[in-house]
């Protein structure tokens, strides 16, 4: 037996033996999640036992190193890892923006102090962190924010105003783009981190279509922000911007996969649903069966250094195409039921709200239309 086959046995062993089952149930809702944070709430013992354990390995971010919380883990063994997970329907343990933007960008920007100190909390779901890029005048033109941290000598003064802040209500820390040079737009842009207790941070969420309030406007009131907060240089947060924004977009491109756990849409072509709608369904799983695999090719070239840089654009912008497609068809598959809004029968209408905030999946993280002219400019070389 090689070395990998003795560690998907006894990754598999290991799985079986501590997964609890409620844990490899499809989510049902946001709030079925596990986001951890400082005032984290579970809905169940299940979940906080299955994060803890998970996250006692290491195995919340198995290819962090052991440092700073992480699992270690080799591309190899963590592709094996993610596929014993799905083999078992294993919901992941944590969800977090900590993990999949923040960390990646503090990985690699930085310093030592800031690695030790936030990722470890970050693989543990001690800290909840939010993202303050968006802002009231500067959405697709991000670089044209004007947010501003006015140097104070040991520590910069933030002033300005956040926007569709997703759960900064919720949130612990915030990592944010800040103006610290107004006299040029990209190369005038520092990328901090600071405490949502401070003094002078207030949210109010925005009500969406769906019903709920996940986005918030945030605002900054002569907020003081220590200088070891800063990451990478003053006025070159524009380079950890960008990064970790292609983290963010392959994050999002993950919802064209799906759920872990069974498939409602096959279930329901089994069921007999009339045949035009089957075949709509058989495509859709064709085209996520592509898409699945495209992914896993993805993430082997983007852990092994070589995916294009504007890979996660073309990810992005066909994942939220298809997680769209997705709902459409769940709604299709249950007729004027589907449009149920309140019921306990309906889990208060987690369908059709679902259904609509999918709607939002080509605006946030870049728009479709911005990821369109990515990928004609930077991957088909067309002409402007």
């Amino acid at each position: 037996m090689s070395d990998l086959d003795q560690f998907r046995a006894d990754t598999r062993a290991w799985l079986e033996a501590n997964c609890p089952p409620e844990m490899r149930e499809p989510v049902r809702s946001d709030k079925d999640a596990v986001w951890g944070g400082r005032d984290q709430s579970m809905l169940s013992p299940a979940q906080k036992e299955w994060m803890d354990k998970m996250g006692a390995r290491g195995w919340t971010v198995p290819d962090w190193p052991k440092e700073y919380g992480g699992g270690g883990l080799s591309p190899a063994e963590t592709k094996i890892l993610r596929e014993e997970m799905q083999r078992i329907r294993a919901r992941n343990p944590l969800n977090s923006f900590g993990i999949s933007m923040l960390g990646p960008a503090l990985l690699k920007y930085g310093t030592e102090e800031q690695k030790l100190e936030h990722l470890p909390k970050i693989a543990r779901g001690e800290i909840r962190w939010c993202q303050g890029y968006s802002e009231p005048g500067a959405g697709s033109d991000l670089a044209g924010l004007q947010t501003s941290a006015e140097d104070k000598g040991d520590h910069y003064l933030v002033n300005g105003q956040k926007v569709w802040t997703s759960y900064a209500d919720q949130a612990d820390w915030i990592f944010c783009l800040v103006r610290t040079d107004k006299s040029v737009k990209q190369a005038g842009i520092s990328f901090l981190l600071f405490d949502m207790a401070s003094e002078g941070v207030s949210t109010k969420p925005i009500l969406l279509i769906s019903g709920y309030s996940p986005f918030c406007e945030t605002f900054f009131d002569n907020v003081k922000v220590p200088k070891q907060n800063l990451v990478h240089e003053e006025n070159k947060g524009w380079d950890v911007a960008k990064y970790l924004l292609g983290h963010e977009r392959e994050m999002i491109s993950g919802m064209g996969l799906g759920a872990a756990g069974g498939n409602p849409l096959v279930e329901a072509a089994k069921k007999g649903a009339d045949p035009i709608l089957r075949g709509q369904i058989a495509l859709f799983e064709v085209r996520a069966k592509a898409f699945n695999a495209m992914s896993e090719k993805f993430i082997d070239e983007l852990k092994a250094g070589k995916a294009h840089p504007a890979q996660p654009s073309m990810m992005k912008y066909y994942g939220t195409e298809l997680n769209k497609s997705r709902h459409e068809l769940l709604m299709a598959t249950g007729g004027s039921d589907a449009l149920e809004w309140e019921s306990e029968r309906s889990n208060k209408g987690s369908g059709p709200r679902a259904w609509l905030r999918t709607k939002a999946n080509s605006i946030e993280g870049g728009t479709s239309e911005v990821q369109l002219n990515i990928i004609s400019k930077r991957i088909l070389e067309l002409p402007s």
